[in-house]
């Protein structure tokens, strides 16, 4: 004797998702920060927090020291 079995519909066939209820800011405000952030790596003079030497200098070398003990 044989069972009869629902075929459940696939997922990706249902109406909707995810990205139909997200807001419109929901991808603009990453969006923006990165652009932001990625203003700051480019030219860090603009920044207040400026000092002599670049800040990806002072982490490299920050990594140098902590790797060569």
């Amino acid at each position: 004797m044989s069972a009869h079995t629902q075929i459940r519909p696939h997922p990706a066939a249902q109406r909707g998702g995810v990205g139909a209820l997200l807001p419109w800011w929901a991808l603009a405000l990453p969006v923006l920060a990165f652009v932001g952030l990625l203003l700051l790596i480019i030219n860090p003079s603009d920044a207040h927090a400026a000092t002599e030497d670049p800040v990806i200098a002072q982490l490299a070398d920050h990594v140098r020291q902590l790797l060569a003990r």
